[in-house]
């Protein structure tokens, strides 16, 4: 069994960490794609202005509704379209290009991690007290130093717990992209398995490394969290 795992020709250690490390990048890459689209999506949902609000409660709702693997097949089959569509009006003569599935999976997954992350950050706004807004104005604050450093604090507080767990959720469904040919570390267990026949081992072996990874994402975030707490008193009845 421990051949199975060596590097090398006779081995699949290389190739596991390979799709480890593009599945670890694939992650890192969408996490600030989503939290963008969720910034948006939150502030176009508390907007004074109706068109913007109907567009950001739109955006969270469908994309709430979808499956996840639905969107990645949206992305990446229209995204390819419209790029060679783009191209040849560009160029008529230019060959059709490929949509790469690695930025095709952040885009999918950046889009429905936004628009949860969305529905937490407007939770997370809406949580706090305005009096401390009126007092920043008061004083003669600008709207971005409101922003930074009365809004964005306690809001980063609020919504951490609901963000971890999106984080978490999304580290699990990079597993998708592995159904548009991408080398994350389901693809290259899946080929593992293909070759050797040895579904138990090498299906268990992911198993593990996701379960790793969720581990220690789930202690980093921990620490996030006891820190974004610091000075804040519990009140225990």
């Amino acid at each position: 069994m421990y051949e199975l795992f060596s590097y090398g020709d006779a081995g699949w250690g290389d190739e596991i960490l390979r799709g480890l490390a593009i599945t670890v990048q694939l992650a890192v890459v969408t996490l600030p794609v989503g939290l963008f689209l969720g910034f948006l999506a939150a502030f176009a949902s508390m907007s004074k202005w109706r068109p913007l609000r109907v567009l950001g409660f739109g955006y969270t709702t469908v994309m709430r509704g979808l499956p996840e693997i639905l969107t990645l097949f949206v992305v990446y089959n229209g995204a390819g379209l419209l790029l060679n569509v783009i191209l040849r009006w560009w160029s008529p003569e230019a060959p059709p290009t490929d949509f790469s599935p690695f930025a095709a999976g952040v885009i999918a997954l950046g889009m429905v991690f936004g628009a949860f992350a969305g529905e937490v950050l407007r939770g997370a706004f809406q949580s706090l007290d305005i009096g401390q807004i009126e007092a920043g104005r008061a004083i003669g604050m600008t709207n971005r130093q409101i922003f930074l450093r009365i809004q964005l604090p306690q809001v980063w507080r609020f919504a951490l717990p609901g963000l971890g767990n999106l984080w978490i959720n999304m580290l699990k469904d990079t597993a998708l992209v592995s159904v548009i040919a991408l080398d994350d570390l389901m693809r290259m267990t899946k080929v593992a398995v293909g070759v050797t026949k040895q579904p138990f081992t090498f299906y268990l072996l992911a198993c593990l490394i996701y379960w790793v990874m969720c581990v220690l994402s789930e202690l980093v975030l921990a620490k996030l969290e006891r820190r974004a707490n610091r000075g804040i008193r519990r009140v225990t009845s």
